[in-house]
């Protein structure tokens, strides 16, 4: 028998009044009431055969540090869009303030609204504040963010190798002293690419030095200001610098040439994200090259795929990067 409002209402003893407001997410149904009605539909597969026509992009903010800077997610946002429209699907953009001061009962609303399929962005997210989202109700894939664990669908950039892959040219390019252009705000993506760095300098025995590690703020003009002021020290600067984005990598750059740092010739440098500032600054950023566009199309696929299939299998898939090698990097022998 196809699932519907009078089934469910069958299955849980409330009536259909209650199941549609419930299912439709409207005022007046108590928490535990919504709760039993939706674990019914999602039992009897009325999600499924309900015809979801709705993906909402989630914009996820803790404080708007990486968000707010950057043409990166617009892009992102772009192959979304052209995906969901592609599809037949209608997109729907949502912001999501960690400190609203309804932001637990957005989560809410948002989490058991089954009418529609959600795709939460969620760089500026934390680990401490994932665990909101564990019981989701409707379709639930994560952006830009995945757990150590199962505990999410996800899509999000390999960064630890990406980072190695960037490592591993200035070795090949005959730097030892490689220091860290640490941003401040320590998203996961920074953490992985952090770890990643690390590896691949033990890997072919170079020694991490702290004090080539610089932190700065995740905004450009922030990283620019903060590097001015680490310069006025007069620090040993290392031969080349990883950067954790091309938004540090470019605010450092600025202060370092007004210092009279000359890059590449005293110091290369090489970003992650390759947005299109790396092709017009001086001297050009080398920077890695993340498909921004069709992780937003593969995020669409796979919510969609999560819709038709009644395994609840979660997979985790990491979009390779590519390295694009400008004139910011010079070779030392």
């Amino acid at each position: 028998m196809k699932a519907n409002i009078k089934l469910i209402s069958e299955k849980t003893g409330f009536s259909p009044a209650t199941v549609s407001n419930a299912l439709n997410h409207k005022k007046g149904v108590n928490k535990d009431t919504a709760d039993k009605i939706l674990e019914a539909a999602r039992e009897l597969g009325y999600f499924r055969e309900s015809g979801i026509s709705k993906i909402k992009f989630v914009m996820y903010r803790r404080n708007g540090q990486i968000l707010d800077d950057t043409p990166f997610f617009s892009l992102i946002i772009d192959g979304f869009q052209r995906a969901c429209s592609e599809n037949g699907y209608e997109m729907v953009m949502v912001n999501l303030d960690r400190f609203g001061e309804s932001y637990e009962e957005d989560v809410r609303e948002l989490l058991n609204d089954v009418s529609s399929a959600v795709v939460l962005l969620g760089t500026e997210l934390t680990e401490e504040d994932d665990k909101i989202f564990r019981d989701a109700k409707c379709p639930f894939l994560m952006l830009d963010y995945i757990t150590a664990d199962m505990r999410f669908n996800g899509v999000a950039i390999n960064n630890v190798d990406s980072a190695r892959l960037a490592t591993r040219y200035l070795i090949d390019m005959g730097h030892e002293k490689i220091g860290y252009l640490s941003g401040r705000f320590r998203i996961r993506a920074f953490r992985l690419r952090g770890q990643g760095f690390r590896h691949e300098l033990q890997k072919n025995g170079l020694k991490y030095e702290e004090k080539y590690r610089v932190t700065l703020a995740t905004t450009m003009d922030g990283a620019y200001a903060d590097m001015k002021e680490y310069l006025a020290l007069k620090p040993e600067l290392p031969t080349a610098f990883f950067a954790d984005n091309d938004i540090i990598a470019l605010g450092a750059m600025r202060a370092m040439k007004e210092a009279g740092v000359k890059i590449p010739d005293e110091v290369s440098i090489v970003g992650f994200d390759d947005l299109p500032y790396c092709e017009i600054c001086s001297p050009r950023l080398t920077s890695l090259r993340v498909p921004k566009q069709e992780m937003g199309m593969i995020a669409v696929k796979r919510i969609i795929e999560m819709m038709r299939d009644k395994a609840d299998v979660k997979l985790k898939i990491e979009v390779g990067t590519d390295f694009i090698n400008r004139d910011s990097v010079k070779r030392l022998k």
